[in-house]
């Protein structure tokens, strides 16, 4: 049996559906996993780690878009909490992009869903896959059917409603007013050296509403302070 489907179909899954030119493909790892030598995980681990994926999702995504993509190309599902994604962000900041890939695929779940030679596949609309009922209602604000192409949005699609543990369909503009109380907060602790202090490391707290979680993160990475923790706010 010829392995092209199953080369094409990591490529639309890991990587989202992209256009891709022949001279971009991974030659060296498809003859690999052509003879045999690497598995169908090794080769998405490989696809994922491309600078085809670095470049679509990480460096030109924020950072919680690059984190509920890669739930969604690795895992085949959204991400089900705050605590989910704030341990994804805080791995990839303080581990790095490899670590953060790594964790996706040598995941117990990884193994449990795809096993080492199944191409990853959505599978969050299956309300059977979803430890919590609300992940299947986010999977169709990430999943936008056959014609999606993921690096196409480049923002979030589901900050608000992780951190606010809410459904999808809420609009965020209306069902919280922030300084109204109602707005969930959550507590960034960064570690990392002041513009003005380079010899002194320092610690520093920010509290955010949930609406204005991805700029923060943003401002923070730029500074190159390190994420150790987000909480939220009781």
């Amino acid at each position: 049996m010829t392995i092209d489907p199953v080369i094409r179909a990591v490529y639309k899954q890991v990587l989202g559906n992209p256009h891709m030119m022949e001279s971009e493909r991974l030659v060296v790892a498809e003859s690999k996993l052509t003879n045999g030598e690497i598995s169908v995980r090794e080769f998405v681990r490989i696809v994922a780690k491309s600078d085809f994926y670095r470049d679509r999702y990480f460096s030109s995504c924020a950072p919680y878009r690059f984190v509920e993509l890669n739930f969604l190309h690795l895992l085949g599902r959204a991400p089900q909490d705050q605590r989910e994604v704030s341990e994804h962000i805080v791995r990839c900041v303080a581990e790095g992009y490899d670590a953060e890939i790594d964790s996706y695929i040598d995941s117990d779940e990884y193994q449990a869903a795809f096993g080492e030679n199944t191409v990853p596949s959505y599978r969050g609309k299956d309300s059977a896959a979803n430890a919590k009922q609300i992940g299947y209602n986010r999977m169709f604000a990430l999943d936008r059917g056959a014609a999606q192409v993921d690096s196409a949005v480049q923002s979030s699609q589901l900050v608000f409603a992780v951190a606010t543990n809410s459904a999808n369909t809420i609009n965020a503009s209306t069902a919280t007013v922030i300084g109204s109380g109602t707005e969930k907060r959550f507590k960034i602790l960064v570690s990392g050296s002041k513009f003005d202090t380079k010899r002194r490391i320092s610690t520093s707290e920010y509290i955010v509403p949930a609406s204005k979680m991805t700029p923060q993160i943003q401002r923070i990475n730029r500074t190159s302070g390190k994420i150790v923790s987000i909480t939220e706010v009781i």
